[in-house]
């Protein structure tokens, strides 16, 4: 039997199976009406678990394994099929609903906004490419601009997430469990970390440097060039300035922003010395409220999932049937929960999507537990 023969084949068969899939799906549909009509849950693992062992041992030993894959994505494409034609709707989506119709079409010019640091730090560099003319208030870490953010102290709040060199801002994602906000905006700020120094001074005096443990490491090509340097971490690259300012001192320097330099009265004594030179950090602004101006097309959420097996396999295959896009995958540790995690998810899909509009209505039955962190658009 030639190529061309067994490619015929293939398409019968092709054929064969695309009719019985059809089929499936509109049984699938009828047990969707039924469930709904006597209150019954779309998800039962046990019911899932008998038929994935009855199929493997139809298939036999050598197609088991495949079997079970392709059956363990026929039960997603089923679920989220069955949600679909019941119409089902949740709290959630009627919040979300809620705050695209409340949310005003402008994003504010003009808000108090509350940064880690001092003048000059990072966040307030970004801070004010996403507002016009904001009023930032400074705080000493970032669980205080949570919780400034909580009690209303502040409108916004801005923080760093991740570094295209150093990676996640672990302590942002770990507070992020344990606060209550939604993300507005996100803003990704190329940042240039120079040496600076009091006036005078010269690189090879230099016997301390301070800065942000995330631009430590962030130059860390450059700092092993010079191994006799003690490197201090502090709260903020902007305090790193201050301190190194209001020292005097010439034999200790900071790896902070041009701002800061002019800022503070200080020399460059290195220009760039990070590792890359296309090194940007993604910020996000959050605030009290929900949020969703036009045009959002990223949102992100946390989920926790049960300590087994195929938990997260069974999110991405659901995320993968509805043709979403996942840009970003973070795992954190759940405190004082042994060996669970917390699952943070960025999202590339518009929120006029029917795939986004479906997706809210089923997180609940993907998870133990969920959290919204809202739908935003990025600022370039």
């Amino acid at each position: 039997m030639d190529l061309s023969e067994l490619r015929t084949q293939i398409d019968g068969i092709d054929s064969q199976i695309v009719d019985l899939f059809c089929k499936r799906m509109e049984t699938s549909a009828m047990i969707a009406a039924y469930k709904q009509e006597h209150g019954l849950p779309i998800y039962v693992p046990a019911r899932e678990r008998d038929k994935l062992q009855e199929v493997s041992r139809l298939a036999g030993e050598s197609m088991e394994t495949y079997t079970r894959v392709l059956y363990s994505m026929l039960f997603e494409l089923s679920r989220s099929y069955q949600s679909k034609c019941n119409n089902s709707t949740s709290p959630l989506y009627k919040e979300i609903s809620d705050a695209i119709a409340n949310t005003p079409n402008l994003f504010p010019q003009s808000a108090m906004v509350a940064c880690q640091g001092v003048e000059g730090a990072y966040s307030q560099i970004a801070c004010e490419k996403i507002f016009k003319s904001p009023m930032v208030m400074y705080f000493k870490n970032w669980e205080s601009v949570f919780t400034a953010i909580e009690k209303g102290l502040c409108q916004y709040g801005i923080l760093p997430i991740e570094n295209s060199t150093a990676g996640s801002v672990t302590k942002v994602y770990d507070l992020m469990i344990r606060h209550n906000f939604s993300i507005v905006r996100t803003f990704r700020l190329k940042v240039d970390h120079n040496l600076l120094a009091n006036p005078g001074a010269k690189i090879e005096d230099i016997r301390e440097v301070y800065s942000h443990e995330q631009a430590i490491h962030q130059c860390s090509d450059f700092l092993s060039q010079h191994p006799n340097i003690v490197v201090h971490a502090v709260e903020n690259t902007a305090v790193a300035s201050e301190m190194v300012a209001k020292s005097g001192r010439k034999d200790i320097a900071a790896l902070s922003s041009r701002n800061c330099a002019e800022l503070y009265g200080l020399s460059i004594l290195a220009s760039s010395v990070q590792d890359t030179g296309n090194n940007r950090t993604r910020f996000i602004c959050i605030s009290k409220k929900m949020e969703i101006y036009p045009g959002s097309d990223k949102t992100s959420i946390m989920m926790i999932l049960p300590h087994r097996p195929g938990s997260l396999y069974r999110v991405l295959a659901r995320l993968f049937v509805l043709g979403i896009n996942v840009t970003k995958l973070e795992s954190r540790p759940i405190p004082d929960r042994d060996f669970e995690f917390m699952f943070y998810f960025d999202l590339e899909t518009s929120i006029y999507s029917e795939e986004f509009i479906q997706l809210m209505c089923e997180l609940d039955q993907l998870c133990e537990e969920f959290k919204y962190l809202g739908s935003y658009c990025e600022v370039v």
